[in-house]
């Protein structure tokens, strides 16, 4: 009489423990990705955007200097790329953490 199914070796129970550990080191990173840190700048530092690895913005900061009525238009550029920079450098920050535990799965839903 068969006392589970066995696969490769393992059985059932320790298939679904290991599953536990795996979903417990999951939301861990999840958890450490949410509250890292990049930062990303444009316009020769006249904009320095901070973003936590969840893709939420925690800082911007405009140089005075940078302010000139006369080019929003330049100023607003600079936002657009400083933003679009520490989101991209936010998302692969997470997704490393991520997969430091999947081994490089992707595993929809996760970052």
């Amino acid at each position: 009489m068969s006392k589970g199914f066995n696969m490769g070796g393992m059985n059932r129970n320790q298939m679904m423990a290991q599953a536990r550990k795996m979903q417990e080191q999951l939301i861990a990173a999840q958890q450490k990705a949410a509250t890292t840190e990049v930062s990303a700048s444009a316009g020769g530092g006249a904009v320095k955007v901070t973003a936590t690895g969840d893709l939420r913005l925690t800082s911007l900061t405009i140089d005075p200097a940078a302010l000139d009525p006369e080019d929003a238009e330049m100023l607003q550029d600079m936002i657009l790329a400083a933003v679009n920079d520490v989101l991209e450098s936010a998302e692969q920050a997470a997704s490393q953490q991520i997969s430091a535990v999947t081994g490089g799965l992707n595993i929809p839903g996760l970052f």
